[in-house]
């Protein structure tokens, strides 16, 4: 690993002394409403270092970020805009474990546990030890700041931030305040589209066209759940250290503010957080010469207290195509050492398990597509946990259908899709017929598949979405005529499937 900067590096030794005093003296304490496991009579965890990392690379990335990504060698990465190609810029950054659906990078396995509906991941950052991680991506539409310099009200503003990406927010809540509950160290990355209410204060008004302080009810909310900024905490000052991560950014014509978030809970000491970015912008810690993303990063230096990972059975990825590796990790309870792992669906396997922890290979190349369900069952038959799986075949093509083959003017549209290749930030789009070529034709009213949460939920293969007056894009309602409504891909246009339908 590359060592820490100076800034990051200076307060290691004595906040790692002052953990290992605090864990000596809160050993015997269980937070409030943590839950029993196995594990809970396991000697304390020592405090480690970690290295964290937040950056949206832009529609997938480039060689480029790629090469920032590597020269900056952090522990962990939520990633932002990877796509696909996540396991590409895994393999040029050097990172050993990737997950494409919570769009993370790490030198320590993934663990999607039982019970996470993939909405969360452990780090197994040593054995049998680890620390939970959320990594999201809220839309970007409606941004509150270009309406605020409309001269939208505040009030108003924060209703359509409430209805937009506080909703999204708040669905991944109820896991962080469990995990936290329970002591687990957490790590809670994203792009979050929103400014933080500690940057848009009195002191900053000047910055934001006279207005402040503003109560953005995202940060507000993360805050309120105990979790804190790492960045704005070790930079306090606003005023001084903005930290903008996107405005103005490779060309981006936004106005500044920071929006790409890493905040911390539970047994975390935060050393220090800087801004990585392009070369002589202002306040970026670690310049590179050449940088292309919209986005700048931010890496952030902790020690964490790893918790002792619970019963589970954890799989590498939830969503995978027929063929695609998928390790599934175990944990017994403690004083059982043997036991099975039980794949039911459309087929069935038992993969036999003869220690306290492991993991096995699950061979997907001959399972039918469907949904699967693995347990983990101890030798008297009893069920100690579960997870689910989902494969899709090889040769999937997405079908795309509307609910009528037409429609009065005004009346919504419903579009739906089976068999989709689970992307977040996929989308539908409308365009007329005759002029329907997502590569070259302008699109008119359009969604994302996932609608706001599309970059906060997990991507699913199959689902539906009602096209009308609240959706983005324009004419609405749409006039007479022929149109042609295609599902496409990671936010750009590849069309992978289309239909037809009239408007009379």
């Amino acid at each position: 690993m590359r060592p820490l900067s100076p800034a990051l590096r200076a307060g290691l030794p004595a906040a790692l002394a002052a953990l290992i005093l605090a864990g000596c003296t809160e050993a015997d304490s269980e937070p409030a409403g943590a839950s029993a496991s196995p594990q809970d009579d396991a000697p304390a965890a020592e405090p480690m270092p970690l290295s964290l990392l937040v950056f949206n690379v832009e529609y997938g990335g480039s060689k480029a970020t790629d090469a920032v990504l590597a020269d900056l060698d952090a522990d962990v990465v939520g990633v932002l805009e990877s796509y696909h190609r996540l396991p590409e810029i895994a393999k040029a950054a050097g990172y050993p474990y990737y997950n494409v659906g919570l769009q993370i990078l790490s030198k320590y396995p993934i663990l999607e546990p039982s019970g996470a509906d993939g909405l969360y991941a452990f780090l197994e950052v040593r054995p049998g030890e680890g620390v939970a991680m959320i990594n999201t991506h809220l839309d970007y539409v409606q941004d509150g700041p270009h309406l605020l310099a409309q001269g939208t009200p505040v009030a108003e503003v924060l209703a359509t931030e409430d209805e937009v990406r506080t909703s999204s927010v708040e669905k991944l809540l109820p896991s962080a305040t469990t995990l936290l509950d329970d002591g687990w160290p957490l790590l809670f990355t994203g792009d979050l589209n929103q400014p933080s209410h500690l940057d848009w204060t009195a002191a900053t008004a000047d910055r934001h066209g006279g207005i402040g302080p503003v109560a953005w009810p995202v940060s507000q909310a993360l805050t309120d759940l105990g979790l804190r900024d790492s960045y704005r905490e070790t930079h306090p000052d606003p005023a001084a250290d903005p930290g903008n991560t996107w405005g103005g950014v490779a060309g981006n014509r936004g106005s500044p503010r920071r929006i790409d978030y890493a905040y911390v809970g539970g047994p975390v000491e935060i050393l220090g957080s800087e801004l990585v970015g392009e070369r002589g912008a202002e306040g970026v810690d670690r310049p590179y010469d050449r940088w292309t993303s919209d986005h700048r990063a931010v890496l952030s230096g902790l020690t964490v207290t790893p918790r002792p990972l619970p019963t589970l059975v954890a799989l590498s990825a939830r969503l995978v195509t027929a063929g695609d590796p998928v390790t599934a990790t175990y944990r017994l309870p403690a004083g059982t050492e043997a036991g099975t792992i039980e794949l039911t669906g459309p087929a069935r396997a038992s993969y036999e398990v003869t220690a306290g922890s492991g993991s096995v290979e699950l061979d997907t190349a001959g399972l039918p597509a469907g949904a699967y369900r693995l347990d983990l069952v101890d030798p008297a038959g009893a069920t100690l946990a579960s997870n689910e799986l989902t494969v899709r075949p090889v040769d999937a093509q997405v079908r795309v259908g509307t609910d009528a083959p037409s429609y009065a003017v005004g009346e919504p549209v419903t579009v739906r899709w089976t068999d989709g290749p689970g992307n977040r930030w996929d989308w539908v789009g409308v365009y007329r017929a005759g002029a329907a070529d997502p590569e070259r034709d302008d699109y008119l009213v359009w969604g994302y598949t996932g609608g706001h949460d599309a970059g906060a939920l997990p991507p699913t293969t199959d689902g539906e979405l009602v096209l009308g007056l609240d959706h983005q894009g324009r004419p609405w309602p749409l006039p007479p005529g022929r149109y042609v409504v295609h599902y496409l891909l990671t936010d750009q246009y590849t069309s992978a499937g289309s239909a037809s339908f009239e408007v009379r």
